[in-house]
């Protein structure tokens, strides 16, 4: 049985996430998610990370590039992706390694620029949502970027991937730009798709209950329950969503639509059918229960994305037997199948698109219960963390 060293940024094992800063509360959440999913009699894991990022913090050459970049060229520079920075983690990772008493096997990852710079006899392996050849040109904080900053990470990518024996993407999407981008051979690449973060597995029957107390046929009194749960209003589309409300409402189908996550940045007045819950922590169990609550309500989680590399929270939503509607960007095609746990629509598609679908479904009186219970299936076959990890470890094992 071979034993894993996981390598993070983070400590795992007395890390708070209370004391987290939001931007990186989600990659927290994977890490420690996939920490623990491995974390199994066939595959033990150890937790290599609490890495010192002071240098990189306090280095003043970085600090004026970025000025320089920003002020003179109008472009953007990220200190972190410069090697000397990248090198120092590697040997912070060196020395880890090298105290901890375990005979390791395979050193695993989920950020290639941590292992870019790491010599080992060990076999590589990485598990992640997408290479950083991803994200250029994609996220909005990686739009722009200088010409430095994006050698820098398609280097670190290279150096990464290629001394990987084992790559898990979370979707075709990510696989596809690595194949092509650093043309590595597909036999070593493996679609595993991340699983919802929950400390918890549904019941069928829980679930079977949530699904039978949603109005399959919308009425003023029961509405059509639509759910958008996101930070980042821009990037996850919350303007489309909240028109697609609006053209419901308008077109004689009541809709409720609940925003999580976020406030919409306007200072006009939010329209009757919407609730704004704001920002849900996920530590707190108040909150916890609160959101919970507004899946195993909702009819629909809508999150027309214009950037996604994967969204766990599409596989949260199927896990309460609630269906997604998206746009078809990035890693999203390979959480959502058409049909089966949601729809996916063109990044332009309009209101009306996600409007006339929504209809369909609720035509008939069965129709939207089947798809309900159709997506609570993919979440139990597929969109969960047990089945991620029991297809990692059967690879791993095979070696």
């Amino acid at each position: 049985m071979p034993n894993l060293a996981y390598l993070t940024e983070f400590d795992l094992k007395t890390f708070n996430p209370k004391h987290c800063p939001r931007d990186k509360l989600g990659h927290w959440g994977k890490c420690h998610r996939i920490y623990r999913a491995l974390n199994h009699p066939k595959t033990p894991i150890f937790p290599v990370g609490n890495l010192n990022k002071t240098r990189e913090h306090t280095a003043i050459i970085p600090k004026l590039k970025r000025r320089v970049y920003q002020n003179l060229f109008k472009t953007q520079y990220l200190p972190w992706t410069e090697p000397e920075f990248n090198r120092e983690y590697a040997r912070q990772f060196q020395e880890k390694l090298n105290r901890l008493n375990r005979n390791i096997d395979i050193i695993l990852t989920s950020d290639s620029n941590l292992i870019a710079y790491l010599d080992s006899p060990k076999p590589f392996a990485i598990w992640t949502d997408t290479p950083y050849a991803g994200l250029i040109n994609f996220y909005p904080n990686y739009q722009n970027l200088c010409r430095e900053t994006q050698n820098q990470l398609y280097q670190m990518d290279k150096l990464a991937l290629n001394k990987c024996q084992w790559i898990f993407f979370a979707s075709n999407w990510a696989a596809n730009i690595a194949i092509k981008t650093y043309q590595l051979p597909p036999q070593k690449i493996h679609i595993v798709p991340f699983g919802a973060n929950f400390d918890f597995n549904p019941k069928f029957e829980d679930v079977e209950a949530a699904i039978a107390s949603r109005p399959p046929t919308p009425s003023p009194q029961t509405p059509c329950k639509l759910l958008f749960l996101g930070v980042n209003w821009i990037r996850k589309g919350g303007n489309l969503a909240l028109q697609v409300a609006k053209t419901l409402n308008r077109n004689g189908i009541p809709t409720e639509l609940t925003i999580a996550g976020c406030r919409p940045p306007t200072d006009e007045p939010l329209p009757d059918f919407v609730r704004c819950v704001g920002f849900l922590d996920r530590t707190l169990e108040i909150d916890r229960q609160t959101l919970h609550r507004h899946f195993a309500e909702s009819h629909f989680l809508i999150l027309p994305s214009t950037a996604e590399c994967y969204g766990h929270v599409f596989c949260e939503a199927n896990g309460f037997g609630v269906p997604c509607l998206a746009s078809n960007v990035g890693g999203i095609p390979t959480v959502i199948r058409d049909g089966i746990n949601g729809k996916t629509f063109p990044r332009h598609a309009s209101p009306s698109d996600y409007c006339n679908f929504i209809a369909e479904v609720f035509s008939t009186p069965d129709s939207y219960r089947h798809f309900a219970l159709s997506a609570f299936k993919e979440y139990q076959t597929r969109l969960n963390w047990d089945v991620a990890a029991k297809r990692v470890r059967e690879i791993l094992i095979r070696r």
